[in-house]
């Protein structure tokens, strides 16, 4: 089922992506371009030179950058880049009660709610009932990195995402709290915390899963026409 439809893209060649929020693509015109990367982490194995890309224009004459980097092709397959779609998606998919692990669950959504230590932190998305069940609150983390047919989360030291595990913990047991992973590639059927980049995560996501945190590792299939979802992947503990 597609959740999100793109906007007309435009097809392109990946030159450079530097200081993080830049990239240069060549267009099929041989006009080369800067686009905007929403990615900031590392983005291992997902930002290769040479490799096709795709990228949205936006006509807002106050953006500095009118072009958004939105996805590459990695080993024939289509990897989302726009870190702002993931919750964009979800949201989506919570309104169209479609992801079946959540259906029935909740009458009411709301996004970046304050909640931990002192309300100093944003649960993505605090799903609710008129019944007054406990509430669920629902952390997103978009994955790219993938390993074989294994998606990864983190591909780097990641301390917020650390931070967010011991959040969600501390909800329980007065909450359901659930961790969903975004794998934004469709050609990965296993998931794993990727211990060799954040050993300190991985020890975390081991805890909370024992604690009864819930995890859900989300698969999507990216093309230039839209997101699809493809259901959970398996966990994988190594």
């Amino acid at each position: 089922m597609m959740i999100y439809t793109y906007p007309p893209l435009i097809p392109g060649i990946l030159k450079q992506r530097y200081k993080r929020f830049l990239a240069d693509i060549e267009l099929e015109s041989g006009e080369i371009i800067t686009a905007h990367c929403a990615n900031t982490g590392p983005m291992i194995g997902v930002c290769t030179v040479g490799s096709r890309v795709y990228v949205s224009k936006s006509y807002n004459p106050t953006r500095k950058l009118a072009y958004s980097w939105e996805m590459i092709e990695v080993n024939n397959t289509w990897v989302g880049i726009n870190t702002a779609l993931p919750n964009k998606v979800i949201k989506l998919a919570l309104e169209k009660q479609c992801l079946p692990d959540l259906v029935g669950q909740y009458t009411q959504i709301r996004s970046e709610v304050p909640y931990g230590v002192a309300k100093k932190s944003r649960i993505d998305f605090l799903l609710t009932q008129e019944k007054g069940e406990s509430p669920i609150y629902l952390e997103v983390k978009n994955t790219t990195l993938s390993q074989g047919e294994i998606a990864l989360f983190p591909d780097t030291v990641t301390s917020r995402g650390q931070k967010h595990l011991k959040e969600l913990m501390a909800l329980l047991p007065e909450a359901n709290p659930i961790m969903l992973y975004f794998i934004n590639r469709g050609d990965c059927g296993f998931f794993a915390p990727g211990n060799e980049f954040d050993p300190t995560y991985g020890e975390l996501f081991q805890e909370a899963i024992e604690k009864g945190v819930k995890v859900l590792p989300c698969r999507f299939d990216v093309t230039p026409e839209g997101i699809s979802y493809l259901g959970l992947a398996s966990l994988s503990l190594w």
